[in-house]
């Protein structure tokens, strides 16, 4: 599979909303509860500093996505966040990394000089890993910060890494 990472079009809306409904769906991870459609999707994807698609080379095919924005506004403008979606049949490929990695350069090329994750759910292991192995740090936890679509509580963690 040769994937590239590149600036999403509106060719890709339906993969991308399809992507990050799931992830939605799966009300593990992301704090959004609605799903998206067309029109609302592009609305989010387009207000984004950057958005950025995961396609295999070979088939087209987009097999994950990320936003990336300021995390805060005026003085704190300076601090990028970003959320990362990969297609559940093609989690463990390492696209995930591909997606953090560009993320970072992009954020670097827009000017930010931090980037803060402010809820990572403590059992996304497979994120918690990937940060930590690129340098991310782990600034703290908050207790049961995250509604499971289950009902229950899990904790989430916040992360920072400096560009």
């Amino acid at each position: 599979m040769d994937i590239i990472v590149r600036g999403f079009t509106t060719k890709d809306l339906t993969s991308m909303t399809e992507i990050w409904n799931c992830v939605v769906e799966d009300g593990i991870a992301f704090p959004q509860e609605e799903k998206l459609n067309i029109e609302n999707g592009l609305a989010l994807f387009a207000g984004q500093s950057f958005t950025g698609v995961a396609e295999d080379k070979d088939t087209g095919e987009i097999l994950g996505l990320y936003i990336l924005h300021p995390n805060s506004m005026g003085r704190c403008s300076h601090i990028s966040n970003a959320s990362f979606a990969v297609k559940k049949e093609c989690r463990g490929l390492h696209i995930g990394e591909k997606l953090v990695l560009h993320c970072l350069e992009k954020a670097k090329e827009l000017g930010f000089r931090i980037i803060q994750f402010n809820a990572v759910v403590s059992t996304n292991h497979g994120a918690i890993h990937l940060y930590e192995k690129l340098g991310f740090v782990r600034l703290g936890t908050i207790p049961k910060g995250f509604l499971m679509k289950n009902g229950s509580y899990e904790d989430i963690v916040l992360f920072y890494k400096t560009l």
